[in-house]
């Protein structure tokens, strides 16, 4: 039996007892053709690898407790989410690495340095055991929407060519063609939190809330830190998504209000 307070430790036989699930899905995949197995079994040992040293270095992080390795780890993941984000899109252009990366480091670190000092207050601000996850969270749904939002922004523009470039002639303004396409795809990048603040606590309990839980944190705190988290996340969702949309909307329509259409190539 445990107490409120304390959390159950798992071995790692017990950890390899849970990985072995992996396997239903593999069945299930050979079952119906589906031809998942190869990219279940490459995912299931990246998730491990990945997470394990992820682990070793946390481990380091959090014993030197000092702002130079929380912000270089900080970067580090900052690269990742860039690149993970425009790896996700099916159309590419010159500059949507930047956009991306920019995009992301601006409205990751603006609203996490915000909760960290304003909203929290997080004494000191860099303290790891709060500022990573943090970072962390905001991260990884940050690059969700940035990439929906992205790839969205780019295939409204294909698709919508002719209507874009006949916009242009009659006289419109680079910006006036493209705001159907930049609604398009703020829009689309803000649906996965959108929805995911419609069925938070009634379907489903959000990561940081179970992690508290089963860390044996009373439920009547742990839901005021879900709470502060899914508007920390719906806020740089937003933010990042209109971020990287209007940096690739100046990339691909030049000061001459001209559509550079020929610059959009499919990722291949």
């Amino acid at each position: 039996m445990i107490s409120q307070g304390s959390y159950l430790e798992l071995s790692y036989w017990q950890v390899a007892l849970a990985t072995l699930l992996i396997l239903l899905n593999g069945v299930l995949s050979t079952a119906l053709r589906l031809g998942l197995g190869r990219q279940l079994l490459i995912a299931a040992l990246r998730t491990t690898v990945q997470l394990l040293l992820v682990g070793l270095v946390l481990q380091k992080v959090f014993a030197w407790s000092h702002w130079g390795p929380v912000l270089g780890l900080g970067l580090i993941m900052v690269l990742i989410a860039g690149w993970a984000a425009v790896r996700r899109t099916s159309r590419r252009y010159p500059g949507i690495w930047l956009s991306s990366t920019l995009s992301i480091l601006v409205s990751s670190w603006l609203i996490a340095g915000l909760a960290l000092g304003a909203i929290v207050r997080v004494e000191p601000w860099y303290l790891p055991q709060y500022a990573i996850p943090f970072l962390g969270m905001i991260l990884g749904n940050a690059l969700t929407g940035i990439s929906l939002g992205l790839d969205r922004f780019a295939e409204a523009l294909v698709q919508g060519r002719d209507q874009v470039e006949l916009y242009l002639t009659l006289g419109a303004t680079r910006w006036e063609a493209a705001l159907p396409a930049i609604r398009q795809a703020v829009r689309t990048g803000m649906i996965p939190i959108l929805n995911s603040m419609t069925v938070a606590g009634l379907v489903s309990l959000p990561g940081m809330m179970t992690g508290q839980l089963l860390a044996g944190v009373p439920p009547s705190e742990a839901v005021k830190y879900q709470i502060v988290i899914m508007f920390l996340i719906a806020s740089v969702t937003g933010l990042g998504t209109v971020g990287a949309v209007l940096l690739s909307y100046l990339r691909l329509f030049n000061h001459r209000h001209q559509f550079l259409a020929d610059t959009i190539t499919n990722a291949g």
